[in-house]
């Protein structure tokens, strides 16, 4: 288990490489990451994370103890940088590892439809027009709720 919350930036792919270089005799590891992303019809020109970085580090891992147990993962990590960050820059990375897919996949999802919700970073974006606070989606408040059903508690 890992959490690095960090102002650096991070090759999504070297961290992969070294997630899996300890494999443990897993079936299966699945990795999302996510992008810092600027819209044609909404083009921003950087977005800055705020962070307590002691906070985040506390909670994100409170939230990976819960879902190495509940989908019994072999390992899992989460990088999250805060700061300011342009288009095209990866912003997060989610990986987990467990004996079947089924579970590399819902603990990777529980992971990131948690960080989207309750991970303790407050999103500025700037664009030509002016800067703007990022206010929580609708969406992803359903998304955590399914987390809650419980035929969703494991797999």
């Amino acid at each position: 288990m890992s959490v690095r919350v960090t102002t650096e930036a991070f090759d999504p792919g070297a961290e992969t490489n070294a997630f899996l270089a300890g494999d443990q005799g897993a079936g299966a590891a699945v990795t999302f990451s996510g992008l810092v992303r600027s819209r044609p019809d909404d083009p921003i020109t950087s977005l800055t994370l705020e962070c307590y970085p002691d906070l985040a580090i506390n909670q994100l891992s409170v939230l990976i103890d819960e879902a190495m147990a509940r989908f019994e993962l072999i390992a899992a990590t989460i990088i999250h940088r805060y700061g300011t960050m342009t288009p095209g820059e990866p912003i997060v990375q989610v990986m987990t590892l467990a004996p079947h897919r089924a579970a590399a996949f819902a603990g990777a999802q529980f992971l990131m439809d948690y960080l989207k919700t309750d991970a303790p970073f407050w999103k500025l974006e700037t664009s030509p027009a002016g800067s703007v606070w990022v206010a929580p989606r609708d969406d992803d408040d359903s998304a955590r709720a399914r987390w809650e059903e419980p035929a969703l508690a494991s797999i």
